[in-house]
């Protein structure tokens, strides 16, 4: 199966049950998104898949930081992080306004290598980062409850592998949100995100 090429949005999409639809996926996965998909199997918890997904999706991706996402009625909570400095963690931003809202509205994987030139990314917010590019992945279906974004310091056009991987850990983080029945406050995560570069 080719690989789709990047073409200003991504459009392959790994939610099969069988991620990025190779056969040899499931026999010879990534360590990584392996045992996270573990954890969060076992995870009982909201509390305990955000801090799995902070606590492992940026090494899976090889990111400079990602961000954990919760719907929040009409916003975006960023309720943990785990970055090489300060994002959004513990703000809330309305849907409409931000490229994690945008995600989880459309139901839709968003690549965006350079942030300026995505009119669907506040830039402000940004620019007072050193991020650069970023892919945000919706979790949940047919209605997203939350998002994963990951970032990087420079422009990149990450890979199809690593767009599948985050996609695999997001398939992975919904089946343990249906499981666990996000409550409908998503502040009441408790916040245990260690300060930035921690």
């Amino acid at each position: 199966m080719a690989a789709p090429a990047y073409n200003g949005a991504w459009t392959g999409r790994c939610i099969s049950a069988n991620p990025c639809g190779m056969a040899d996926t499931l026999l010879r996965p990534d360590l990584g998104v392996a045992q996270a998909a573990g954890d969060l199997a076992a995870a009982g918890s909201l509390d305990a898949i955000v801090s799995i997904l902070r606590r492992t999706a940026r090494a899976i991706v090889g990111a400079d930081g990602i961000s954990v996402i919760l719907r929040e009625g009409d916003a975006s909570y960023y309720v943990a992080e785990d970055a090489i400095e300060p994002l959004w963690r513990g703000r809330r931003f309305p849907l409409t306004t931000c490229i994690s809202g945008w995600a989880m509205l459309n139901g839709e994987t968003v690549v965006v290598p350079d942030i300026e030139c995505d009119d669907r990314v506040p830039t402000a917010l940004y620019r007072v980062t050193s991020m650069r590019s970023l892919v945000m992945v919706p979790i949940g279906s047919p209605e997203a409850v939350a998002a994963l974004g990951a970032y990087w310091c420079t422009s990149v056009i990450p890979d199809d592998a690593t767009i599948c991987r985050l996609e695999a850990l997001a398939q992975r983080a919904a089946a343990a949100l249906a499981r666990v029945q996000v409550p409908t406050g998503a502040s009441q995560v408790r916040d245990a995100t260690p300060p930035a570069g921690a």
